[in-house]
């Protein structure tokens, strides 16, 4: 069925045509203009023609400001996957964590989403040319999708774009062109470069095409949500998730997300939007500045002190106040991270999830995490973290000087009288000669193991033994005498005091310190029992504390 939208003025409500250079408001001049669709009628018809198409950006195309989808044009953005965050919810006592994961879309980022509405509808009004200021993933998404439908794209990039993205974007046959700036400079250059020529320019939330794109991510996370936990009767109302997690900068994702929900609740879809936790980076933060103040309007940064280039946006304008009247009313918070917390949560997941994420991904993962410390994120609360993009491999300095070890093969002719494998052994040999502090994790429960052994290798480099019960612990502690022992305390038979107690009576391991853990609250007793006989006591759950870092650090020189 064809869509039938007009433009709204957000400023005095005056409806008009839509017309991609027809920016502004015909009545009062305000370029905030937002598409409106005949509600009514869709909420009777969606239902019953959803079921039947593909899972992607274009099942919801009644609700996108072009006439019909673009086949030709689309690579498969949208329909990603919502993934299980188990292990991620396990150490935060969590069950219910979910990861949109954008990196499926086809140039790796949820801009793509944003590229691929623009560029159908720029192709629908005939134009060929367009331009747009970018930090590297909105450009690249654009390059790619103006490639297909044959329209010349003139990319602005800041200088600290790493070269590796702008050959990204040249290799599509886009016009890279380097401003050496910040990015809200290169975006005034952007705009009268766009002026001078007379063609489209990508806006962000001022541009009507890109806020629309991005409220599939609410349609799509709402049916997704309802089929993962289930709703009443056939389905509708659709669920929503308690909260939806994302890093910003210029913020244009969740406000297209709000606006998605506001059409999903104007369509009796939903009964009401999630809250919403908005995560900057700590050394651009104007929103979060704003928000802790409770101020409307967001003070620019001038000068952003952070080495995640997508999240620098010094001025997020009018976004920051549309976005915190809506947080106001529905619920949610602002706050920041630093970007070492940041680059810490990158390896958290991709060592507990198998998910490579760019830092802004990072960013808001590291969000969730002080949210659940802090008691802002309840326990049983649905979270859905926008996935918002994949790491690059230019960002090497996230693995730091010793990401890889090499190998050495010999250049000269072994001896005659020597195994032929004599000169491979001792280049592998090298691989383990380094080294590296070994902890022995005892727990009869396999799953804490390994989720052990995985905060482990996110917070560093170990050698890491198991055992699962505790005889094997004791044998273990005599044959292998690791640097740390992390001891479950409830086992069967022989239990983790026993262990304790065997080991500090044998002088071969009485030094090894120990780090109990425990899942109940332990009585007098055995607190006596513990007393002077470990190095520090933690309940389950407590594993991605800095302390639990700090103590292994300590305790292992």
């Amino acid at each position: 069925m064809p869509t039938e939208f007009m433009t709204e003025c957000l400023d005095c409500g005056h409806r008009q045509p839509f017309a991609p250079l027809n920016t502004r408001c015909e009545k009062c001049g305000s370029e905030w203009m937002r598409a409106h669709y005949d509600y009514d009628a869709l909420a009777t018809t969606l239902p019953a023609v959803l079921p039947s198409r593909p899972f992607d950006l274009w099942r919801y195309h009644e609700l996108l400001p072009v006439k019909a989808p673009r086949p030709e044009i689309s690579m498969g953005e949208g329909g990603t996957p919502l993934l299980h965050l188990k292990r991620l919810g396990m150490m935060l006592k969590m069950p219910h964590i979910y990861f949109k994961d954008e990196r499926q879309n086809p140039t790796s980022s949820f801009k793509d989403r944003q590229a691929a509405v623009t560029i159908a509808v720029l192709k629908e009004a005939g134009l060929t040319e367009m331009v747009v200021a970018s930090t590297g993933n909105v450009a690249i998404a654009y390059a790619a999708y103006a490639a297909r439908a044959g329209i010349k794209l003139w990319a602005f990039v800041t200088s600290l774009v790493p070269s590796e993205k702008m050959r990204e974007i040249a290799i599509y046959g886009a016009q890279v062109i380097k401003v050496g700036g910040t990015y809200d400079e290169t975006k005034r250059v952007a705009a009268e470069f766009a002026r001078q020529r007379n063609l489209y320019l990508d806006k962000g939330a001022r541009s009507l095409p890109t806020v629309e794109a991005m409220k599939t991510l609410a349609f799509e996370i709402s049916e997704q949500i309802t089929e993962r936990l289930g709703a009443p009767g056939t389905g509708f109302p659709w669920r929503t998730p308690d909260w939806f997690v994302q890093a910003v900068s210029g913020a244009l994702g969740p406000l297209g997300v709000y606006r998605g929900y506001e059409e999903l609740h104007k369509m009796g879809f939903v009964t009401r939007p999630p809250k919403m936790a908005l995560v900057q980076s700590a050394g651009c933060a104007p929103m979060v500045h704003a928000w802790q103040q409770n101020r409307r309007e967001a003070e620019p940064v001038r000068l952003p002190r952070t080495h995640i280039a997508t999240l620098a946006t010094g001025d997020p304008g009018r976004v920051y106040t549309l976005l915190y009247d809506a947080l106001k009313t529905h619920g949610g918070v602002m706050t920041d991270i630093s970007d070492e917390d940041a680059f810490r949560a990158m390896h958290i997941l991709a060592k507990m999830e198998g998910l490579s994420v760019e830092p802004a991904t990072a960013v808001a993962v590291a969000g969730v995490i002080q949210l659940v410390r802090e008691g802002v994120i309840r326990p049983s609360e649905v979270v859905v973290i926008n996935g918002t993009g994949h790491t690059m491999p230019i960002e090497s300095h996230i693995l730091g000087k010793r990401w890889v070890r090499s190998v050495t093969l010999p250049q000269t002719e072994p001896r005659q009288d020597a195994p032929p494998t004599e000169g491979l052994k001792a280049a592998l040999d090298t691989l383990v000669s380094r080294e590296v502090p070994h902890i022995a994790i005892v727990d009869d429960h396999e799953p804490a193991r390994i989720l052990l052994r995985r905060v482990l290798q996110s917070l560093g480099e170990f050698t890491i033994s198991e055992a699962g019960n505790g005889t094997e612990a004791i044998a273990l502690a005599r044959e292998e005498h690791p640097d740390l022992i992390l001891l479950d305390l409830m086992m069967p038979e022989t239990d983790g005091f026993q262990v304790i107690e065997t080991l500090r009576a044998d002088a071969t391991t009485r030094d090894i310190p120990i780090i109990a853990v425990t899942a109940k609250a332990l009585t007098p007793e055995e607190k006596r029992r513990l007393s002077g006989q470990i190095e520090k006591l933690l309940q389950k759950g407590e594993f991605l504390t800095d302390e639990l870092l700090d103590e292994i650090r300590a305790l292992l020189g």
